[in-house]
């Protein structure tokens, strides 16, 4: 009686209808969707979410994406959204031989735990805008990569603390949380 098996399409399951806290997600994760579920579970329209950690397994690349500090090349909208509101790091590294069939790629066991309120305030729709315009083109400056963002994005950067010449993977989590409220305050 406490166990339910959905035959389905994990991204249409609504988990937090059908599950009673506390909860803990383990999965091995489809690794074509791994990536948008997490993305799914990381934000929920309220927080703290339904689950209270997730340990999941994806492949290396996209592990070592979620964890990935500033000034590094795997730093991106992925590590934003994890480390905003979560505790984040690679558990365990398997080869491709630990399968059978064996795959072509590393993977890696991530475990996040749910802070109770995310690191930094900032409005998660705004900060969500920002970080994906500011890496959607990450070859370029921000006070081009955001000109879309908000009026007089230049002078919002600067505000921020943020130098407008800078590139969105190196700055911080921090000062992105700080764009966002410049940029909602309007």
């Amino acid at each position: 009686g406490r166990l339910e098996v959905l035959h389905g399409d994990a991204l249409a399951v609504d988990a937090a209808a059908r599950l009673t806290p506390p909860v803990r997600v383990v999965a091995n994760l489809p690794y074509n969707v791994g990536t948008e579920l997490l993305a799914g579970w990381l934000t929920p329209p309220a927080w703290p979410p339904f689950w209270q950690s997730l340990t999941l397994m994806f492949q290396k690349e996209v592990a070592e994406r979620i964890v990935a500090g500033p000034g590094s090349k795997a730093y991106g909208r992925l590590a934003i959204l994890a480390q905003w509101r979560c505790e984040a790091r690679i558990v365990m590294t398997l080869p491709p031989e630990a399968f059978t069939p064996a795959p072509k790629v590393h993977s890696a066991v991530v475990h996040l735990t749910a802070l109770p309120a995310p690191r930094f305030p900032a409005d998660a729709k705004v900060l969500n805008r920002i970080v994906a315009a500011g890496f959607n083109q990450r070859r370029k400056m921000l006070r081009a990569s955001l000109k879309g963002v908000a009026p007089e994005i230049e002078a919002k950067l600067l505000a921020a603390g943020i130098a407008p010449t800078l590139r969105a993977e190196e700055v911080s989590l921090e000062a992105f949380c700080a764009l966002a409220r410049i940029v909602a305050a309007g």
